[in-house]
């Protein structure tokens, strides 16, 4: 099942505008972007956030789950994402454990 972008925009919305926070669709889900990092996944309306260890000592009492079959498992967000407060600043300690992303190299021209 696909995931409806209302729900998507509506996770978006609840981060401060200072993770410069933007989605894609792909494959039937989303992914989020926070200053141009993979920091989640939403899949079948479930907003699945990239396992860091910091991560994980702020959640506390984490759920584990693949976003998608055969995925490694993420951090599954349930409730919290009401609290527009408690999930900006776990996308904020998610972006700044995660390293940058390789830059893309350019396509060579046929000739």
């Amino acid at each position: 099942m696909a995931s409806d972008k209302e729900f998507v925009q509506y996770v978006v919305d609840q981060i401060d505008v200072s993770s410069d926070m933007r989605f894609r669709a792909m494959f039937g889900g989303y992914t989020l972007y926070s200053h141009d990092k993979v920091v989640a996944l939403i899949c079948d309306n479930q907003l699945f956030i990239k396992p860091t260890e910091a991560g994980r000592d702020f959640i506390g009492d984490v759920v584990e789950a693949p976003p998608y079959p055969g995925a490694k498992n993420c951090f599954l967000i349930d409730s919290e994402i009401d609290d527009a407060e408690w999930l900006t600043q776990l996308i904020a300690i998610t972006e700044a454990e995660l390293p940058k992303p390789k830059p893309r190299k350019k396509k060579k021209k046929k000739a």
